[in-house]
């Protein structure tokens, strides 16, 4: 802000001190009441809008420290060069010598309340907050998520433990069983001989009870005839016992357990009960956008009606190319070519010499300036993007796709192109993935470009221009033969406006953006032969035109 707001600055240039009580925008300076009624009836304030200081004190400080007069020189601001995206006091015009799109800022600023620029900035905005309460609204579904995802695991794991313990239990009761069940059987087998060597004993203490008896009171003939029969016994017990040291019934019996290996090995070998993992998957909601504006349209540029739109010729092009199918202008004032018939694409400085040129990459059809100073080149039928770099004059890769491809247009790192019978299609350049958008069937040689959420297409066969979103629903269709015959390069500048070349009418036309409207601009008058590429530069307001059958290219300033 230039002044203070709370001093008068007509009175203060008095050197007379009087608070203000409204604020003049267009003067830069408060006035009191008396200078008020004075500003109001000049003849050179009285259209002035005047507001009270206290509602001006509301706006946003970064609109209050708006400078409106220049700070180099001191002087009011009377020019915008849109090129540097700046404004300009007279002064400052000698550092813009080279500049081609200097306009009165006053032509600028006029009802830029009320322009479309205004208006797209107002949705913009209102799409932004709307997309970050849905950005917010889906970050906060997402902790929800996150938090119901942690309980589940939680009570997967328990579960797990629980089942893995059950698993651990059973077995180890089963164990315990067969330990228990081979301890009886082993130990009913010992106690069975134990009773059995008990009984025999038993019975041998018993003879030889009887032996000592027999010795003291029987007669010669009892003892000799009890003895055979006991030696008979003993020969039977001596059997037995022989029979038992020969036998496996004598063995030590050992109880041993093999744990299993892999329980063994379980302490060893798991060191994680599980592991937690985090992956994000797409999140597919849309993000409303309502278009991609140049800096010129952002700083509130009003929209132009096609009725008042006026071409000055600036440069014919002596392109040395016939059969050029696209065009277009690069940064730093140059421009490419692409020759169908000679299967190259040539680049020219802004005086028309040859930059460079490079030739046998087969087919070329259009060409797209796609950035990170590259082009995209198309090839018609041999389904093949070709990717050149502008400082090494190279090719630096191709990529396939799965269709013809014809014209082509460039948006936010994406090619949309015409694919013939299979409509239109994107490809983004990073992944190489390739979206249908539309599709409606397209001849061959249609031509495609975008504004915002729409996109315009010709159709040479229905002698059409139509207009659609990125859904493919189509908008409107623009068809007047006698206005436009056999229409092919297509543009579209910073409002909306479509240009179409005319190649059978040998005409450039301009269609509304509403399509409900068009108007001629060049005809066979200003030397167009069968005109098929053109481009319309947004950031210069430069528009470029190839006829195809001679080495002719025309360049305009739009005003």
């Amino acid at each position: 802000m230039a002044t203070n707001w709370s001093i008068c600055g007509v009175c203060d240039n008095l050197q007379i001190t009087k608070h203000s009580v409204v604020w003049c925008s267009e003067c830069d300076e408060g006035l009191c009441g008396e200078c008020k009624n004075h500003h109001a009836v000049s003849k050179a304030s009285k259209s002035h809008e005047t507001v009270s200081i206290a509602e001006y004190k509301k706006l946003p400080t970064e609109v209050l420290q708006v400078a409106q007069t220049c700070k180099l020189h001191n002087e009011k601001y009377e020019l915008f060069c849109r090129k540097h995206d700046c404004p300009c006091c007279k002064k400052c015009v000698k550092s813009h010598n080279d500049c081609k799109s200097l306009t009165d800022i006053n032509e600028l600023i006029k009802d830029i309340k009320n322009s479309n620029a205004f208006y797209e900035l107002e949705q913009t905005l209102m799409e932004v907050v709307k997309n970050i309460k849905q950005l917010s609204t889906n970050r906060n579904e997402t902790l929800k998520s996150i938090e119901n995802k942690k309980r589940e695991i939680e009570a997967e794991i328990k579960q797990t433990r629980i089942n893995v313990n059950h698993h651990l239990d059973k077995l180890q009761d089963d164990l315990i069983k067969e330990l228990m069940k081979v301890e009886q059987e082993e130990k009913s087998k010992i106690e069975k001989m134990l009773s059995t060597l008990k009984s025999k004993e038993k019975e041998i203490t018993e003879v030889q009870e009887n032996i000592a008896s027999i010795k003291r009171h029987a007669s010669e003939l009892q003892t000799f005839l009890t003895m055979k029969d006991i030696e008979k016994d003993i020969a039977v017990e001596e059997k037995f016992i022989q029979s038992i040291t020969t036998s496996d019934s004598k063995n030590q019996v050992n109880i041993s357990c093999q744990i299993n290996m892999s329980l063994q090995q379980m302490t060893a070998s798991v060191q994680k009960f599980g592991e937690i993992n985090v992956s994000s998957d797409p999140c597919d909601f849309p993000i409303q956008k309502r278009k991609d504006r140049q800096a010129q349209i952002m700083v509130g540029l009003p929209t132009r009606n096609i009725d008042n739109l006026t071409l000055k010729f600036h440069q014919c092009i002596n392109t040395e190319l016939t059969f050029v199918h696209g065009c277009s202008l690069l940064p730093g004032d140059r421009m490419v070519f692409s020759c169908y018939k000679q299967n190259k694409i040539r680049v020219l400085h802004a005086n028309g010499s040859k930059d460079f040129e490079i030739k046998k990459i087969r087919q070329t059809f259009d060409v797209v300036f796609i950035g990170d100073d590259s082009i995209a080149v198309t090839s018609g039928d041999l389904k093949q993007i070709n990717i050149i770099d502008l400082k090494k004059h190279k090719r630096k890769r191709s990529i396939k796709v799965n269709s013809n491809i014809y014209g082509v247009v460039y948006k936010d790192g994406h090619l949309i192109y015409c694919a013939g019978e299979k409509g239109i299609q994107m490809i983004n350049l990073k992944d190489e993935t390739i979206t249908n958008i539309s599709n409606s069937k397209l001849p061959e040689l249609a031509y495609v470009t975008t504004f915002g959420d729409k996109l315009f297409y010709t159709n040479y066969g229905k002698n059409s221009v139509t207009c659609c979103d990125y859904h493919g629903n189509t908008l409107w269709t623009f068809c007047d033969k006698s206005v436009l015959s056999l229409p092919f390069g297509i543009s579209v500048d910073n409002d909306g406006n479509v240009y179409v070349a005319g190649c059978a009418s040998r005409n450039v036309v301009v269609i509304s953006s509403d399509g409900q409207r068009c108007r001629q601009l060049l005809s066979g008058d200003d030397r167009l032969k069968a005109p098929r590429a053109l481009h319309y530069d947004t950031s210069t307001n430069e528009l470029l035109v190839a006829n195809t059958s001679n080495d002719e290219a025309f360049l305009y300033d739009v005003k």
